[in-house]
């Protein structure tokens, strides 16, 4: 009767003891699985699949803190990717650590005088790399932490939009009817990003402005922008630049210079930008412009450059950190 009771206890442990190891398998299969997903760019062929994607319960949540300024790369669900095709910069405008200024390709230094007391504007075609170090990319001795392209350029060199750099105009033909991105003057904590055409009528807005065109987001509402841009801009032209402002008042800077399955094309923008407002706690997309695009797009974050194409850049936004 004992050695019975024995077998049958032995029998119990033999099957729970196998019931604990296929589990404990299949967790460390799952964990292995959520880590392969971590490491590798979610497809980016249609819209309709990134926002299935988006709804991935695996995506990147990080804690809902404080943006001062961030770098990091995204897929175009905008999801945190180490190998992902957007190259993104997240900063607050209203940051009291950062300063900002905007640099063009000129021949002597920026607000410079002539005899008449105008403001010089001799403009020369200058590659950003150039923009981004010479003596006009200084501000009170520093140098710059980041930067975006802005302005198109004509073909005298003269950038073609808005372009504002600490209160002084270097603009071109469509000032008035492009779209423009400004972040304004005045105390940190009143400054504030914009996204329009034109002059802003508070003169505080007009403080620092690059040029652009091909606003896809106004007011909270996004717009495929694909049959304004054109067939070439749209579907061939991919490598794009751009800038977008959250409800939290965070901005948005994004450069993809893909081609291929990880080109982004005008109805993936609300895509990537929501999925990147998301997933770092940044308020709902308001306001979303392009930067000028093709052979022009470049970034620059922390002493590297991560996009630069042939073009002279028609302006640069720069970001400036006070204790670097």
């Amino acid at each position: 009767m004992h050695d019975y009771k024995k077998r049958v206890l032995l029998g119990i442990s033999v099957v729970l003891f196998a019931s604990l190891s296929s589990c404990s398998e299949r967790i460390s299969e799952l964990e292995t699985t959520d880590k392969s997903i971590a490491s590798h760019q979610a497809p980016s062929k249609t819209s309709s699949q990134l926002k299935k994607n988006n709804n991935n319960p695996q995506q990147y949540h990080p804690n809902c803190q404080r943006i001062t300024l961030n770098f990091i790369r995204a897929d175009n669900a905008g999801t945190m990717n180490e190998q992902g095709a957007n190259y993104v910069i997240i900063f607050d405008p209203r940051a009291k650590e950062l300063e900002f200024k905007v640099s063009l390709g000129i021949a002597h230094n920026l607000y410079a005088k002539d005899a008449k007391g105008t403001f010089r504007k001799e403009y020369i075609p200058k590659p950003f790399h150039e923009i981004i170090n010479d003596e006009n990319a200084q501000l009170n001795g520093r140098r710059p932490i980041a930067a975006i392209n802005g302005d198109y350029i004509d073909i005298e060199n003269k950038p073609q939009g808005l372009n504002i750099s600490r209160g002084v105009e270097y603009s071109g033909a469509f000032k008035e009817k492009r779209s423009s991105f400004g972040i304004s003057g005045g105390k940190p904590e009143q400054r504030r990003a914009t996204i329009q055409k034109g002059r802003r009528k508070d003169k505080s807005l007009n403080y620092n402005v690059a040029g652009g065109n091909g606003r896809f987001y106004q007011n909270g509402k996004f717009k495929n922008i694909c049959k304004e841009l054109g067939e070439y801009a749209c579907y061939q032209e991919t490598s794009r630049s751009m800038a977008a402002i959250t409800a939290k008042g965070y901005v948005i800077w994004l450069v993809n210079n893909s081609y291929g399955e990880q080109a982004l094309y005008p109805d993936q923008f609300d895509d990537v930008l929501e999925g990147i407002a998301k997933n770092n706690c940044l308020g709902k997309i308001q306001e979303g412009m392009l930067f000028d695009g093709g052979y022009s797009t470049a970034l620059y974050f922390d002493n590297r450059i991560y996009v630069e194409n042939a073009n002279p850049i028609g302006s640069v936004f720069l970001i400036y950190q006070k204790d670097r």
